[in-house]
C-alpha cells in the first residue's frame, strides 16, 4: 500500500532523522549531497565548508531536500519506507542567527558521532578550526513539505 503522511508525521521524521538530501540547482547542472541536519520545527539547520553546494546555493537558493526511511522486518527483508520532500529556501547565517544554528548542530550531534563536542563552546568553535576553519551555517525555511509511504503487504 501506498500513501501520504500527515502534517505531523512528516515533522516527527523530519526531527528523527539526522541525515538527508540537499539537491541544488546552478550553473546549469543539479547537485545532490547528503548532510547532517537538525530540524527545529521551524526549519532545517546545517552546515558547510566553502564549497560547489554553498556556491550554487548562494546562486540560486531554491532547493530541495529529501529524508528517508527503510522498514525492515524480521527476516531483514523490507518492509516498508517512507519518505519527506521539503521544497525550501537557503538562507545563510551571520552573528548570532550563526551562533544559535550552530548549537542546535552542536546539541544534536553531541552523543551521535562527534566525542569532542562535549567540550565547552569555545571549545567546539577551535575543534571546528581545527577541521578545516568554522563552518558556514545555514538554515532552509520550508516553503512546501509532503511525504509519502509504502507498506509492502505480507502475504
Amino acid at each position: 500500500m501506498i500513501g501520504a503522511l500527515t502534517p505531523d508525521q512528516i515533522d516527527h521524521m523530519l526531527s528523527l532523522e539526522v541525515v538527508g538530501r540537499i539537491g541544488c540547482h546552478a550553473e546549469g547542472r543539479t547537485y545532490v549531497v547528503p548532510i547532517s541536519y537538525v530540524y527545529d520545527g521551524q526549519a532545517i539547520y546545517g552546515y558547510a565548508f566553502e564549497g560547489l553546494k554553498l556556491r550554487m546555493m548562494r546562486q540560486n537558493p531554491q532547493v530541495c531536500f529529501e529524508v528517508d526511511r527503510f522498514e525492515m522486518d524480521s527476516h531483514d527483508t523490507m518492509a516498508g519506507w517512507q519518505s519527506v520532500v521539503v521544497q525550501g529556501r537557503f538562507e545563510e547565517l551571520s552573528g548570532e542567527d550563526a551562533r544559535a544554528g550552530r548549537a542546535l548542530l552542536t546539541d544534536r550531534f553531541r552523543q551521535l558521532w562527534m566525542p569532542w563536542l562535549t567540550k565547552p563552546p569555545r571549545a567546539v568553535d577551535e575543534g571546528w578550526v581545527r577541521r578545516g576553519g568554522m563552518p558556514v551555517v545555514y538554515r532552509i525555511v520550508p516553503l512546501e513539505k509532503s511525504g509519502r509511504f509504502e507498506r509492502v503487504e505480507q502475504s
